[in-house]
């Protein structure tokens, strides 16, 4: 249990760094959209290839690396600062992009790592 809970600290620390450095590369709030969608995408991926094959390798990359990656309380916050902003065509944009692009992009995941197969 101990073993595990350091290698989920430590890819949440690797997935919290990879997030910051991804943010950074976009303007506000398009870091947050950029990290939401390729965290969906890289989750999908993840699940396919890891559930079966390296079941322990799955708190790691799951819980710490893409949990500590992945914003979506980071997304609220954006979301309601839009808001508070008077931005509320911005707000409902980024909440549709977000979400839309982000279960696309979870499906490509899924969707290429199984072959290309339905």
């Amino acid at each position: 249990m101990m073993k595990t809970m350091i290698f989920v600290a430590l890819g949440g620390a690797l997935g919290a760094s990879l997030r910051y450095l991804l943010g950074m590369a976009f303007a506000f709030p398009l870091g947050t959209l950029a990290v939401n969608v390729c965290g969906s995408f890289l989750i999908g991926v993840v699940w396919v290839l890891a559930m079966d094959k390296s079941p322990s390798v799955l708190p790691f990359l799951m819980t710490g690396v893409l949990g500590g990656f992945t914003t979506f309380s980071t997304f609220s916050l954006d979301t309601m600062r839009l808001v508070q902003d008077g931005r509320l065509g911005a707000a409902g944009t980024y909440v549709l992009a977000t979400v839309i692009l982000s279960l696309l992009a979870c499906f490509a995941g899924l969707w290429l790592a199984k072959g290309g197969a339905a």
